[in-house]
């Protein structure tokens, strides 16, 4: 008997404890981290390279409402910088690189987004938030709204004014360097939607604290996070010297955001002295975009710290 009644405990405690309501509870987190662009001023194709060539940093705050031991309900705002660079991510490799390379395009873009997501934990809390997992990985999936605006550097050496002549970032979207706002053509918005699917790990440092570590990739409605989507615009319909100068960049000597030399480079490559005039005779370089190909996304890599807003939980005294 006394056997018997042994075994019939742990069944008889996991009844009890199913039972036992889950207690709601909230949680606001704080993170840190890393981005990285993918479009085509990064190629989907190399995905190391490209995730780690031209990382950038990211912050993020959000709040999270656990409903279930397994589900979860996040808002956050994450601010996040991109950047991409034809020079630098080709200039080791011009066999297979000397289209973007010729291209000399680059671009840095403040992304601010706003997000909404779903959480599932694969290893449930316990019934309130003091019996938290102690180590839990999950997936996240949402909808975001994004604003951004894309920047680049001036040519060194462009135009007569002082102001001219000192290289600055200039805002690219109201250049229009695809003709965009003429001939009918919209300019791209500077917000968009994303969605981001995610993967972490979550680890309970005591009933009010815990970290975690979490990857997150976008996929975005737009192909202009780079301001480079089509093909090179006739430069007589473009609005200004300075649009011009931003829309076409393949033939100026030096890379405008590293400032290296490029000539010396593409003599080698075309085995010629005058690589400039190859490149405006060559039909191989008259691409600009991919246009349509893939949109543009982005990825965060984010350590966060967050901090349980439910009062501590009491056992009531034993009477």
């Amino acid at each position: 008997m006394a056997v018997a009644g042994l075994a019939l405990q742990p069944a008889d405690g996991q009844a009890q404890s199913r039972r036992t309501p889950f207690v709601p509870y909230s949680e606001v987190g704080l993170g840190l981290g890393t981005s990285s662009y993918y479009g085509e001023l990064a190629g989907y194709r190399k995905p190391i390279k490209s995730t780690f060539l031209m990382m950038r940093w990211s912050a993020a705050a959000m709040y999270t409402r656990h409903f279930t031991p397994r589900l979860a309900a996040r808002a956050s705002f994450t601010w996040a910088r991109i950047a991409g660079d034809d020079y630098t991510y080709n200039r080791k490799d011009l066999n297979s690189g000397i289209v973007q390379y010729v291209r000399n395009l680059h671009f840095r873009n403040d992304l601010k987004e706003f997000a909404l997501s779903g959480i599932y934990q694969f290893v449930p809390d316990g019934r309130n938030p003091n019996y938290r997992a102690k180590l839990t990985p999950y997936i996240t999936v949402g909808i975001a709204a994004v604003a951004h605006s894309p920047e680049a550097r001036t040519p060194v050496g462009f135009g007569t004014s002082p102001e001219d002549t000192q290289q600055r970032w200039v805002k690219l979207q109201s250049l229009g360097t695809e003709g965009q706002g003429q001939n009918g053509v919209k300019p791209y918005s500077l917000m968009t939607l994303a969605i981001p699917v995610g993967f972490g790990v979550r680890y309970r440092l005591n009933d009010r604290f815990g970290f975690a570590g979490e990857i997150s990739y976008r996929f975005t409605s737009t192909d202009y996070l780079d301001d480079v989507g089509g093909a090179y615009p006739d430069p007589t319909i473009l609005k200004d010297d300075l649009a011009r100068a931003m829309s076409d960049r393949r033939l100026e000597p030096t890379a405008a955001r590293k400032g290296g030399d490029r000539v010396a480079d593409l003599q080698k490559y075309f085995n010629t002295s005058d690589p400039l005039s190859t490149i405006t005779s060559d039909p191989n370089f008259t691409t600009r975009g991919a246009d349509g190909v893939f949109n543009d996304g982005y990825m965060t890599i984010n350590f966060q710290v967050h901090y349980v807003l439910t009062p501590r939980i009491k056992c009531p005294p034993i009477r």
